[in-house]
């Protein structure tokens, strides 16, 4: 067994933990306290198993046969120092999956202290409980250095699963950093190793990578990766968090599509997974998408009580623009903003930015929205987000044809105009269509070359940029422009764009 460990070899699957477990419970008490190694061995295989009822017990059992000897810390070989470290490197894994960032500091601390210096393995293992411990503070970049230290070790020690691990929660980080791509390379390089060594946390990869392919847009992918991360997390018991957030990313898919009874469906589940399991550190996360879902259905009292009783403010802020106040939401946005980038999360300030933008256009400060969005552009595009901007459907898509008009970006906005026009509302199986959305017919309808015009000036094209790619005069151009706003019956391109999508034009 602790040959396999060294080597990282796939001690870690289910069907070889299970074996030696099996193996240790059948040994004699007598033989179990003459080894309390031990003991310990078999609380570890229970955790390797996702099993944590039973650890506690086994571990109280290793303490109390080395109690028996009695010896003050100074007198301790370096063997049983090294076990009392495993120890806490099994309490602190059991902190992990309850989710307690105190005592996995004060468990892995413990075992950092106590396991001998040549044991890398396990001082890995603490040091990404640490990682994960200063995740759940919030303090990322701390996470970030751990996770690398906890890397080297486990490369230094050649082990093999310790290095994917290490590597995989470091394309977390770099993933709530903004760099999709650099996170999209690291859960790649990983993906089929991790497949082969610790093929039930795949799912961590599958779902990283889900969550970038819904932000680059392709929504197949990111459907095909949700679902395999689900099942994954099906099959293994263990990953009931994992559970959570796959099925509230899967609802918010479903939403985007407009089918609301399935997003429904899935984030019942994911509640019931909640409460069940004592998730509830990820209920936010839940009434996020369950506010979208109520705000669809043109509930906004409901909407706005989720997110008062679960204070989000990003969510608290969307319904008071949904009710016509932005004035209210840019009060709102504002210290969250501030607070976020205090903390350096770098995901959640490009969020805040992106519906500021929106409320301050709404709020009718439109030379600030189109600043603001300029910023938030130039944040976003090194990582390639679209849906971030997309998802906020017609009210973006009018601020980035104003950004378009003023040059900023123009083959970035332009992408995003393109995928706005494409992401046309969707009937929702039952949800409440705004007034705004009913057919008005034209007096007189647009021509052909006028609706292919139209559609160049929703992607945010100029004039002269028309005219290049349809082959016109710039004059022609602009004689196209005044009959689409005259049938229209509006003054400026935004308001064609807004117009043109009432009418279901575009």
């Amino acid at each position: 067994v602790r040959l396999m460990e060294s080597k990282g070899m796939p001690l870690h699957l289910p069907g070889a933990a299970t074996t030696i477990l099996n193996w240790l419970e059948s040994l004699p008490t007598t033989v179990l306290n003459a080894r309390p190694e031990l003991w310990w061995k078999q609380a570890s295989l229970l955790l390797t198993l996702g099993q944590t009822a039973g650890v506690e017990g086994k571990l109280q059992a290793t303490e109390a046969v080395l109690a028996a000897a009695a010896l003050p810390d100074a007198e301790l070989d370096d063997q049983t120092r090294n076990l009392i470290g495993e120890i806490a490197v099994a309490r602190a894994s059991l902190a992990l999956a309850q989710h307690q960032a105190e005592t996995i500091h004060v468990q892995a601390r413990r075992a950092l202290e106590y396991l001998h210096p040549n044991n890398l393995p396990y001082r890995s293992e603490a040091l990404q409980a640490i990682g994960y411990a200063y995740y759940l503070q919030g303090d990322r970049a701390a996470a970030g250095r751990a996770y690398a230290e906890a890397l080297a070790l486990a490369q230094a020690s050649g082990n093999m699963i310790n290095t994917l691990l290490a590597t995989t929660c470091l394309g977390q980080i770099q993933q709530l950093e903004n760099q999709l791509y650099l996170a999209a390379a690291t859960y790649q390089r990983v993906l089929q190793l991790i497949r082969d060594y610790s093929p039930s946390n795949a799912g961590v990869v599958t779902f990283g990578l889900a969550r970038i392919c819904y932000e680059w847009n392709d929504l197949e992918s990111a459907e095909q990766l949700g679902e395999q991360t689900l099942q994954l997390a099906r099959q293994y018991s263990q990953f009931v968090n994992r559970f959570i957030m796959c099925g509230v990313f899967l609802a918010r898919l479903k939403l985007v599509r407009g089918d609301l009874s399935g997003a429904a469906a899935l984030l019942v589940q994911a509640e019931q997974s909640v409460r069940e399991h004592g998730f509830l550190h990820r209920m936010p996360e839940v009434v996020a998408v369950q506010v979208l879902m109520v705000l669809r259905r043109g509930n906004l009292a409901a909407a706005a009580d989720l997110a008062q009783r679960y204070e989000l403010p990003m969510c608290r802020a969307r319904v008071l623009l949904a009710q016509g106040n932005p004035s209210a939401a840019l009060a709102m946005l504002g210290p969250y903003r501030q607070q976020v980038e205090a903390r350096n999360w770098q995901d959640e300030r490009l969020r805040a930015m992106v519906l500021q933008a929106v409320a301050l256009h709404a709020h009718g400060e439109k030379d600030k929205a189109v600043h603001l969005l300029g910023e938030t552009l130039a944040l976003a595009e090194p990582g390639g987000f679209i849906r971030i901007f997309v998802d906020e459907g017609q009210p973006m898509a009018l601020l980035l044809a104003e950004v378009a008009a003023c040059g900023t970006m123009p083959d970035y906005t332009a992408k995003l105009l393109a995928a706005c026009a494409a992401d046309e509302p969707r009937p929702a199986d039952d949800a409440v269509r705004p007034a705004s959305f009913a057919a008005q017919p034209l007096i007189e309808p647009l021509s052909e070359r006028e609706l292919e015009v139209l559609r160049l000036i929703a992607q945010g094209l100029s004039n002269h940029e028309i005219g290049e790619r349809l082959f016109l005069a710039l004059d022609t151009v602009k004689g196209h422009n005044r009959h689409i706003f005259d049938k229209l019956q509006v003054q400026r391109r935004t308001e064609a764009i807004a117009r043109a999508r009432e009418l279901g034009l575009l």
